[in-house]
């Protein structure tokens, strides 16, 4: 059989069929800044599964912030980055979520053939790691990377290289599209809520959950929700609310109506202190009545940063948890220490998941358990476009998706 050398965006090759090219949304250091900018369509060699990998044929992809961070080069330039630790590659292939199929099995790979239809995680690894081997958990080792943001290959092409590890079954009664977006937010939000004990959701905690109407908060809210917690949800706008009490939020408080965001003023100078203060407990009566109780939060979920830490510290309940997986508006995040050590809270970083984390995370969808909450499609050449719609704010709640290599919307299954 002739191997073709290239098929058009939306002809599905024969299962097993891998052209010599294929077409991908490529980002170069010269085109770095704003993403529709950025990402531009490209024809590059399609690339072969080592040991341990798998190729898959990338039905649709869901989109998130760090391929804004991609396309901008900032905060890191990881094509440059990569170069440093070794890796030739003058280019960067964007996307941590993809729904596909399995089309080429790379050596040692006994979990997965050609054929089979799953979804991504983003967490990589090398398993020969001395951590790793070690017992230490996989996704806080020193060779864990996170895929399509620090590796070449991402799941904005045609085809995309995988480890094994990070392929999990699709959820048969969801659309290529609505089945490619939840996994790098989905998974990320269930480490923070299950992978810290014994700051685990128990029943009647309340959460409460910064950018509900996000793409980590809307899983968030879910997770909490299914494990009898009472999430409580940060919005921009009052006509956001209603969003997420569908999700299964008890209330929101819109941010916007406070104004002492950002660094904490020095605590010797009084005047200022006092002032943020007043605005952070006026925050906390806030989340007090979206509840309709005078009762904290057990666990902050943030992933605001620099502008929110302050008030996300001083609202913990006594021996609570604020965790955090991200800084978007910055990483300079100051805290009034005496509400740690003599509240006894607790500041935790948390970052993606490890293969158990995410497919615990992936069967609540297959059960249905987990709404994927995508919100915009956008098709394939217009990829560009979805990251700029996020970086400028304009994304309706929910989640982003980008049809790649499915024929059209809807479709649950291959043609």
């Amino acid at each position: 059989m002739t191997t073709r050398g290239i098929y058009e965006i939306g002809e599905m090759p024969p299962i097993g069929e891998v052209p010599r090219q294929m077409y991908a949304q490529v980002i170069r250091q010269d085109r770095f800044g704003v993403p529709r900018n950025a990402f531009k369509v490209e024809r590059v060699d399609v690339p072969k599964p080592a040991r341990g990998e798998v190729l898959l044929y990338v039905m649709a992809a869901g989109v998130n912030y760090n391929g804004v961070w991609a396309a901008l080069g900032s905060p890191v330039d990881v094509i440059a980055q990569r170069q440093r630790e070794g890796d030739p590659s003058n280019f960067h292939i964007a996307g941590s979520d993809a729904a596909g199929i399995v089309y080429a099995v790379g050596e040692g790979v006994t979990n997965l053939r050609v054929g089979d239809q799953v979804v991504t995680h983003p967490g990589q690894w090398n398993s020969e790691d001395p951590f790793i081997k070690a017992g230490g958990d996989p996704i806080t080792a020193p060779s864990a990377r996170i895929w399509g943001y620090e590796t070449s290959w991402g799941s904005f092409a045609q085809f995309a290289k995988v480890q094994a590890h990070q392929c999990m079954p699709k959820a048969k009664h969801l659309t290529w599209e609505e089945a490619a977006v939840p996994s790098l937010t989905g998974t990320t939000a269930y480490r923070m809520l299950t992978g810290w004990p014994p700051h685990t959701v128990q029943k009647g905690d309340v959460v409460f959950v910064w950018g509900g109407d996000g793409g980590l908060g809307t899983f968030a809210i879910q997770i909490v929700k299914m494990m009898g917690g009472i999430p409580i949800a940060s919005i921009p706008s009052d006509d956001r609310a209603q969003y997420c009490i569908d999700l299964g939020a008890k209330g929101c408080v819109n941010f916007r109506k406070f104004d002492h965001w950002g660094i904490m003023p020095h605590w010797k100078d009084t005047e200022a202190y006092n002032k943020w203060a007043q605005g952070a407990r006026a925050f906390g009566r806030a989340i007090w009545d979206a509840l309709g109780e005078r009762r904290s939060p057990r666990i902050v979920f943030e992933h605001v940063g620099e502008v929110t830490v302050p008030t996300s510290i001083f609202i913990c309940d006594n021996a609570g948890m604020v965790v955090i997986c991200a800084g978007t508006t910055g990483y300079n995040a100051v805290a009034d220490l005496r509400y740690l050590w003599m509240r006894q809270k607790r500041f935790q970083g948390s970052h993606a998941a490890n293969d158990e984390q995410a497919r615990g995370f992936n069967q609540l969808v297959v059960d249905g358990k987990i709404k994927p909450c995508l919100a915009q499609l956008f098709p394939f050449d217009q990829t560009g476009e979805a990251h700029q719609t996020m970086h400028e704010g304009r994304h309706l709640p929910g989640k982003m998706g980008v049809l790649v290599g499915a024929p059209r919307t809807g479709l649950k299954d291959i043609p």
